[in-house]
Order: C-alpha cells, then sequence, then structure tokens
C-alpha cells in the first residue's frame, strides 16, 4: 500500500513515516505533501498537491483543516482513498468532506485510537445494561492541553447517552447540589506529561465497573490511521469512521 502523508513535516507525519518504514500494514511511504517541508524525508515531500505523486494507494491527512479545499479536490481528481485525521473543519470544509465521499471512499476520524474506539462499544454496552447506574467520565491529559473536556471524553458522553432515556451530560462538578439522576458527568484533570487516560466509571449500590484505556505513546494514533487506511483500500465511495471499521 503505497502512500501519500499530507503533512509529513509534522509530529503525526513524522510517526505515519515511521511505521511505514518498519512496514506497518503493509505500508510504503510513495510521499509527502508540507508547505514547511520535511527534514527528515526531504526528498520525499513537496510543498502542495499541484507537486505530489498519483501514483499511490492512499491519502493520510495529519496537517491541518484549513488543506482541506486543496486535499478532498486533490483525491476526487485522482480517486484516491483518503484518510482524514485532521479536526476543527469548518461548516464549509465539512460539505467538501461528504461532498468527496459520494466520488471516494473517504475516513473521517477525531481519535483514530483503536483501543478508544473498543473503549466507546464497551462502555455503551456496559451503560446500556445497567440502565439504574451512575456514570461518571474522568479523563486526564498533560498540562498543556488547552480544552477540556477531551473530545474523546465527549464522544464518549454523548455515545452512552444515546442508549440511555433521560441522560444529561454535566462537565465539571463545584458548589452545592445532590448528583441528579440521568446524569453523566465528565470530570478533566490536567497534570504532568501525561498522553491521555479516559476512564468510564458504571456505578450501582452493589457494585462499579470501570472501563479504563491509558495512551503511552502518540504512535497509537498513527497505528490507527493505518489500519483505515488498509481497511479503506477495498471500500466503495462513501464516508466512514471507526465505527465502521470496528463493525468488521
Amino acid at each position: 500500500m503505497k502512500i501519500l502523508v499530507s503533512g509529513l513535516g509534522g509530529f503525526m507525519g513524522r510517526e505515519i513515516a515511521a511505521l511505514a518504514a518498519a512496514g506497518y500494514c503493509g505500508a510504503e511511504l510513495a510521499g509527502g505533501v508540507d508547505p514547511n517541508g520535511s527534514r527528515e524525508y526531504p526528498d520525499l515531500c513537496v510543498g502542495s498537491f499541484d507537486e505530489a505523486p498519483t501514483d499511490v494507494d492512499c491519502i493520510l491527512d495529519f496537517s491541518h483543516h484549513a488543506a482541506t479545499p486543496e486535499l478532498t479536490a486533490f483525491a476526487v481528481k485522482n480517486a484516491l482513498p483518503l484518510v482524514i485525521a485532521t479536526t476543527g473543519q469548518t461548516a464549509e470544509e465539512l460539505e467538501l468532506i461528504k461532498a468527496a465521499s459520494k466520488e471516494i471512499p473517504l475516513f473521517f476520524a477525531a481519535n483514530y485510537s483503536l483501543g478508544v474506539a473498543l473503549l466507546v462499544e464497551l462502555a455503551k454496552r456496559t451503560a446500556s445494561l445497567f440502565p439504574e447506574a451512575d456514570v461518571e467520565i474522568v479523563e486526564t491529559h498533560h498540562n498543556r492541553k488547552i480544552d477540556a473536556p477531551s473530545g474523546t471524553a465527549l464522544t464518549l458522553a454523548r455515545e452512552i447517552a444515546s442508549v440511555r432515556d433521560g441522560a444529561r451530560i454535566t462537565t465539571g462538578r463545584s458548589g452545592i447540589g445532590a448528583r441528579q439522576k440521568g446524569d453523566i458527568g465528565v470530570q478533566s484533570v490536567r497534570m504532568g506529561n501525561i498522553v491521555g487516560i479516559h476512564e468510564v466509571h458504571v456505578c450501582t449500590a452493589n457494585q462499579t465497573i470501570t472501563l479504563r484505556h491509558e495512551a503511552h505513546s502518540r504512535a497509537l494514533f498513527a497505528e490507527g490511521a493505518l489500519t483505515a487506511a488498509a481497511w479503506l483500500m477495498s471500500r466503495d465511495a462513501g464516508l466512514y469512521d471507526m465505527k465502521d471499521l470496528m463493525k468488521q
């Protein structure tokens, strides 16, 4: 599987390239696009999609959402499967992604950790089996993370809420007031250099089930993106995400 990496010069681009060099999922780095170039792969990296090679099997994007117009246009023009791992798209950029997915197979997810995807499915199953239980989500990240709660924690909360009648997502807790029935609490912790920990606590009067995922390295997101790319190769045009991958 020959891959073109958009954002090759960035941290995640380098992680993808390193895994490809090791043959992960049968990947081979065929080229990259990065306006800032690539220190590690200068001969393979070009500054724009106008210069990018087209004899590849799939594009993986770890660049910036502002690249969406050029990225999707290039993928559609050359009928190439596309894996988008950037976030923060505007409404207009999201529409471009949806339009492109009508022409090519396109995988789009905010979190490419296969472990997190499994955690979401297990959390939904557990919450549905114990409909009266209290549910609390605790996420812990490094002290430089500026958004809270994490996007993954909110995804967990929304997915759990989808299987519970009367669920209400609450973030943070302070002051005086009892926990309300149906609350799905989301708490954030920021400290040290922790890559990411997500815990889901499902607690009844007699027992507690705790589901936990801990990321040891950001390389796990590169692994998930390459797994998604390999899976996408045999799909028809359409918009896919981690739920689709987990079904297989």
